[in-house]
């Protein structure tokens, strides 16, 4: 394995001293998980958050070997993590795809989704800019994984619609893709729910 192009940051996990094997969504070779050194380091821990574009060099000697990678920072989610409804949806996004998507198997669609839907959440005025298109990525990636789901796409701002579409999508992500993980990927959806329904109560 050899490329070089953009890829979102879904996770990292520590290993060693000071390095992280990272998960990366990239357009033409899918999740891909790469060791990346010196990635709990000053400079590179802000750079491999969840929801971050960056540029991946990666690279490995033979298939079946971790890839090594070389991040570099394209855009930065950072500021928006502090911020708690885009937060609590960037961790739900990328920990579904993390955790659903096989690896090295290309979803190009998946991909320029999930960059569209991050970006929508950091320039969107409000939460309604995102929410519809949050469940249009989770009914893509439920599709693209062979899982068909028929629901019909509430308007903006109608968030009882938004909600009952919510709930009856969470079923399917539980029942099929999260079926193994629920309880541990299934709680940032949760989370994001009740950040939601605040609004609805305001």
């Amino acid at each position: 394995m050899q490329f070089r192009g953009p890829a979102i940051v879904c996770a990292n996990h520590a290993h060693g001293e000071n390095a992280v094997i990272a998960r990366l969504l990239t357009p033409d070779a899918g999740m891909v998980g790469a060791y990346v050194a010196g990635g709990r380091g000053r400079h590179l821990r802000p750079v491999l958050l969840p929801g971050n574009l960056v540029e991946a060099e990666v690279r490995s000697r033979v298939e079946s070997q971790l890839p090594f990678a070389r991040i570099e920072l394209r855009e930065s989610r950072g500021p928006w993590l502090s911020e708690p409804l885009p937060a609590a949806a960037i961790a739900w996004t990328t920990a579904l795809t993390t955790s659903a998507l096989p690896e090295r198997q290309p979803f190009p669609r998946l991909f320029d989704a999930l960059s569209a839907l991050l970006t929508a959440l950091c320039v969107a005025p409000s939460a309604s800019g995102w929410a519809v298109p949050l469940l249009s990525y989770e009914v893509l990636l439920l599709r693209e994984l062979g899982y068909g789901v028929s629901v019909k796409r509430p308007e903006e701002g109608d968030w009882p619609a938004f909600f009952d579409a919510f709930d009856r999508i969470g079923r399917e992500l539980a029942r099929y893709p999260l079926a193994d993980l629920r309880a541990d990927v299934m709680a940032a959806r949760a989370l994001l729910r009740e950040r939601l329904a605040r609004i609805r109560e305001a």
